[in-house]
C-alpha cells in the first residue's frame, strides 16, 4: 500500500492541560501523558516538524482567578507558569519514552529551566526534526494559549494551527447538549465568523483569518486522529481556511 502524502510538513499543536490529567480533578496522570506523546510520536515519525503549546488547565485558569478576586495579570502570571510546568512535563515524557528530541522556549527569561524564546534557534531546531515546546504563553497578560499558538505558527511558519479538543470538529450546536448538531469538514474563515462558532478567541482567530493561516480542529482522545488530519482526512475534524 503506497504511503499517504502529507498535506502538512510543519505545524503548530495546540493541546489543553488537561489532555494531561486523565480523570483525575487536576495534576498529571502518568497514562494520559503517555497517551499525548505516543499520538504526537506517531506525526513525528512521518516527518511532520512540530510546534507545541499546551494549556494550564489542568493546573490553573488566571481567567477563574480573576473572576474570584484575583488581580487578572497575577492570576495570568499564574497560568503562564503552569504552562512551563506543562512543557517540562512532556519535554521529560518525550525523552524518557520515546527517545524524542525536545526543546522548551519560554516567552520569559527562565533559565535554567527553559531558554528564552528564539524564533531563529526554534527555526533550525524545527528543521533537524526536534519538536520544540513553548511555555508561557505570549508572555504577556491577556492572551490565551490559543492566541500563543496562532503567533507562534506564524513567526515559525507553520501551514497550520492545530486544535485538539474534546469533539472531533466543529458543529453547528454544542453536539453534547444537541444530538441534532451537524458537523462540518471544512469552513471559510467567513462562514466561521458568520455562524459564530467559537473556533477560537478573537484575537488568535483573526491572526490566523489575516494571514490566511489554516485551523483544523480536531478530536486528540481519538487514536490515529492526528495522522488523519495530516494526510488530509477531515472526517476527524474541521479545517478553517
Amino acid at each position: 500500500m503506497a504511503e499517504k502524502k502529507l498535506l502538512y510538513k510543519r505545524i503548530l499543536l495546540k493541546i489543553s492541560g488537561e489532555s494531561l490529567k486523565g480523570n483525575q480533578e487536576h495534576g498529571y496522570c502518568s497514562e494520559a501523558v503517555s497517551q499525548v506523546v505516543a499520538r504526537i510520536r506517531e506525526a513525528l515519525e512521518m516527518g511532520v516538524e512540530i510546534g507545541l503549546v499546551v494549556g494550564a488547565g489542568n493546573i490553573w485558569r488566571g481567567l477563574a482567578g480573576s473572576k474570584n478576586g484575583m488581580d487578572r495579570v497575577t492570576a495570568d502570571h499564574m497560568g503562564m507558569l503552569a504552562t512551563a510546568m506543562n512543557a517540562l512535563c512532556l519535554k521529560d515524557a518525550f525523552r524518557a519514552a520515546a527517545g524524542v528530541p525536545c526543546s522548551v522556549h519560554s516567552a520569559v527569561g527562565m533559565e535554567p529551566f527553559a531558554k528564552k524564546f528564539d524564533r531563529e534557534q526554534a527555526l533550525a531546531e524545527l528543521s533537524a526534526g526536534k519538536l520544540v515546546i513553548f511555555a508561557c504563553g505570549t508572555g504577556s497578560p491577556y492572551f490565551t494559549t490559543d492566541t500563543t499558538a496562532a503567533l507562534r505558527a506564524l513567526e515559525i511558519q507553520a501551514q497550520a494551527v492545530m486544535k485538539a479538543t474534546k469533539v472531533n470538529g466543529i458543529y453547528t450546536a454544542d453536539p453534547v447538549k444537541n444530538p441534532d448538531a451537524k458537523k462540518f469538514e471544512t469552513l471559510t474563515f467567513q462562514e466561521a465568523i458568520e455562524g459564530r462558532y467559537g473556533v477560537m478567541d478573537s484575537a488568535a482567530f483573526t491572526l490566523c483569518a489575516d494571514n490566511h493561516l489554516h485551523i483544523v480542529v480536531f478530536n486528540f482522545s481519538e487514536p490515529g486522529a492526528l495522522v488523519k488530519i495530516l494526510t488530509g482526512d477531515y472526517s476527524v475534524g474541521t479545517i478553517v481556511s
